[in-house]
């Protein structure tokens, strides 16, 4: 049976079902929602747990033996299964069918899955985990980028906690739809808050506090057009072990933004209506930076800059010659406002 994330804890406080099953690709909220299964198993007296990864060659005879075998050091115990690949092949579909047919007494089942497609809903052991009237199924759905606000909004609800509109658009643009980071980002501005109201100053604060070199720090020099300290920015994070690909994503949100701006601008829409229709938002704080960056290049520039780091993308990936690495500090440079040749 279907269960809904918002029925979750109402229906954890009832008497619990033998088999869960979370499914989805946000990591945050499908951790969360185990962990509220286990709170739950806990609080009703499950106090022994055995793990089960089903990676290739997983012996699913361990699930036969495990459903049928007594527990020796409690009365109620709980059995996690982890299938990463979302497919347990035809031995895997024979042992979790049979073991939906007679879950055993006193043992709960909590199966883990990525977020199943359409035609992988439909094969006989996900419709029986899906349908069968012996488990609930609870799919954990991903927050869209124009649901974060909202979404940091209610988490600092729970805490007791609220913040500006600003403060709340800055903090999703600061951790771009990544809730694992919303999540360590609302802790520590929990404990930087002045009482119990955030603002956007503490929220820039909290981002200038962070890493000593920071992605986010590496686009406002370069937006801001200093770019020596971007470069220099750019090596700190290399040799802090940051991935070239998660600086190019958000070096390319950039060159998109300014790009779309500046092509409304040269049809003669103005800066402030572009910035008020502009998605992800513009903060107040962040337009002079943005106004900076427009005044240094056309938009067929930013457009072609956008190319070049497309280029960089297939290098990244191995898909093109050249070092990445190289590419990305000829970009910040270009981004800049330094006066290079483009590429070819």
């Amino acid at each position: 049976m279907k269960l809904n994330s918002a029925q979750l804890g109402k229906h954890l406080q009832g008497s619990l079902a033998p088999v869960y099953v979370i499914s989805g690709d946000e990591p945050l909220l499908c951790q969360e929602a185990a962990d509220a299964i286990r709170a739950a198993t806990r609080a009703q007296g499950f106090s022994e747990r055995e793990v089960f990864h089903a990676e290739a060659n997983f012996d699913w005879g361990l699930l036969y033996e495990a459903g049928a075998s007594m527990s020796l050091f409690a009365e109620k115990r709980v059995i996690e299964l982890r299938i990463a690949n979302g497919k347990p092949g035809d031995k895997g579909t024979a042992a979790i069918l049979e073991y939906l047919g007679r879950p055993p007494e006193d043992t709960l089942l909590l199966i883990s899955l990525p977020k199943l497609d359409g035609s992988t809903q439909k094969t006989k052991w996900a419709k029986a985990l899906i349908e069968g009237p012996n488990s609930q199924f609870l799919q954990i759905w991903p927050v869209e980028a124009s649901q974060l606000p909202q979404w940091i909004r209610q988490r600092l609800a729970q805490s007791g906690m609220s913040a500006s509109q600003e403060a709340l658009e800055l903090i999703a643009a600061r951790v771009e739809g990544n809730l694992l980071a919303a999540a360590q980002e609302i802790e520590k501005l929990k404990l930087l808050a002045d009482g119990n109201q955030i603002d956007a100053s503490t929220v820039q604060a909290a981002v200038a506090d962070s890493a000593r070199y920071d992605v986010f720090g590496l686009i406002e020099a370069v937006l801001g057009g200093d770019a020596t300290h971007a470069l220099r920015m750019l090596e700190g994070l290399r040799g802090e072990g940051q991935e070239a690909l998660f600086i190019l994503v958000m070096l390319a949100r950039e060159l998109r933004q300014l790009a779309g701006l500046a092509q409304q601008i040269s049809q003669g829409v103005p800066q402030d209506k572009a910035f008020a229709s502009a998605r992800p938002p513009i903060w107040d704080k962040r337009r002079p930076l943005v106004s900076k960056a427009l005044q240094r290049h056309s938009a067929a520039r930013w457009n072609q800059l956008l190319i070049d780091a497309q280029r960089i993308d297939a290098q990244v990936k191995g898909q093109a010659p050249g070092d990445a690495w190289s590419s990305l500090g000829r970009l910040v440079l270009l981004m800049a406002g330094q006066r290079l040749p483009l590429s070819e």
